[in-house]
């Protein structure tokens, strides 16, 4: 049985669900979830999805970046549906691991991918090495520091900690650490 996943990041992209509704249906997806939460956020329907396939069953998705976060989330996401005997289809890639140039192409992709994001960070470090030996670079600014006297007059009114945090929009762990704390 195929069944579909679908997932797009913000409810403003309605569109973008109703189109992968649609190659999900037009290839013959018996069963659908979708949903609309951040690549971050939690992932229920995916979670259902999962686990309602069965062996023999193929999870197909539109796009690789509708389905995992990263490579290691992808690893364990194939890991866990070959463990029931579920395959992989990805549309747009015209991937399909219920095969071995399927499987052997998922995981060139994913070493593709890691080793591009490797040398993304590696560029990022000589980057910010140059930039700090030519002075030019100083992090990012501190910002819970500056609003320190703000964090000690809250207070110094009887607020919690947690509280000050919430209404500054700033994290508890950095009013301990203003405050010595920590």
């Amino acid at each position: 049985m195929l069944l579909g996943y679908a997932r797009t990041s913000t409810l403003e992209q309605k569109a973008g669900l109703d189109a992968q509704r649609e190659s999900l249906k037009a290839i013959g997806c018996e069963k659908l979830w979708e949903e609309q939460t951040s690549s971050v956020g939690p992932r229920e329907a995916l979670r259902a999805a999962v686990g309602y396939a069965r062996e023999g069953d193929v999870l197909v998705v539109t796009k690789l970046d509708r389905l995992a976060r990263s490579v290691r989330n992808l690893g364990e996401i194939v890991e866990e549906l070959e463990g029931k005997g579920v395959g992989l289809k990805v549309l747009d890639l015209g991937l399909d691991t219920t095969n071995a140039t399927g499987k052997l192409m998922l995981n060139v992709l994913g070493a593709v991918a890691q080793f591009e994001r490797e040398m993304m960070l590696e560029r990022q470090r000589e980057g910010i090495a140059k930039a700090k030996a030519e002075g030019k670079y100083r992090g990012r600014k501190p910002t819970a520091q500056l609003r320190k006297p703000e964090i000690k007059s809250l207070l110094a009114t009887g607020a919690t900690k947690r509280d000050v945090a919430q209404q500054l929009g700033i994290s508890e762990r950095s009013i301990y650490r203003i405050l010595g704390e920590v």
